[in-house]
């Protein structure tokens, strides 16, 4: 019999949806469910915080979960631990304090308040007193994969024809246009997030996850039993059929 495998987009800050999503988990696949979370677990959404702290305690009492790193779990790490305010893989005009990306939402959730006028070391002083170490340490310990069958679970992608070891974290946490062009077979089906869309899709070499709920549209969680894949509504499992096929 094949283990069912779950799956959970990137959450970006949205605790109620979170909280569904494992609940519809759990009425599928038990308590004990395998799940696999792909990134994103701040910024943008109103819960930060509160999304670490139910993905920590659950790490914490031996839930069978793996959480991948994201680009956005990253970017708070590196300013609050080194005040790197734009990683190099933003364009120029863009920073994590930008409205766009959503530091401010998360930075909120800890009860640090932004303004236009403030000084970035002003933020990074108050983010520093805020901002719990056991946070920062959950996730720099995130590893920026995870392999399990025939599937492979990253935040961005892949860069295509480079070893498995050999991927930079950038690439994983990052890739978009090189990753979603390619349209051959990978070794594994890679279960993604990263790149909002409308919804949930299946693009036979790869399934992405992220169907945007950093922007108020639903968190997509799927359930894979070996490369086979139903996404899980409130009224149960759905076929995740290729677009392509």
């Amino acid at each position: 019999m094949t283990t069912s495998i779950y799956a959970v987009g990137d959450i970006h800050g949205q605790l109620g949806m979170l909280q569904n999503a494992l609940s519809r988990i759990e009425a599928d696949g038990g308590p004990d469910a395998r799940v696999v979370f792909l990134g994103d677990y701040v910024d943008r959404g109103p819960d930060s915080r509160a999304v670490l702290d139910l993905l920590i305690d659950g790490q914490q009492a031996g839930r069978n979960w793996v959480m991948v790193k994201g680009n956005h779990d990253r970017m708070m790490a590196r300013f609050v631990q080194e005040r790197e305010i734009a990683d190099k893989q933003l364009p120029i005009t863009l920073n994590w304090l930008n409205p766009r990306l959503g530091g401010r939402d998360t930075l909120a959730s800890y009860g640090v308040e932004v303004t236009d006028n403030d000084r970035i070391y002003q933020v990074h002083e108050r983010a520093c007193a805020a901002v719990p170490p056991a946070h920062l340490d959950f996730i720099n310990a995130l590893p920026a994969y995870h392999q399990e069958g025939d599937l492979l679970f990253v935040h961005a992608g892949i860069r295509p024809g480079i070893p498995l070891a050999q991927q930079s974290e950038d690439d994983l946490v990052w890739i978009r246009q090189e990753f979603l062009i390619e349209s051959g077979p990978h070794p594994w089906l890679i279960v993604h997030g990263h790149t909002p869309v409308d919804a949930a899709e299946h693009c036979c070499n790869r399934v992405n996850l992220d169907a945007g709920a950093g922007y108020g549209r639903p968190l997509a969680t799927a359930v894979f039993e070996g490369r086979q894949c139903w996404l899980l509504t409130e009224r149960g499992r759905k076929p995740l059929k290729p677009i392509f096929a």
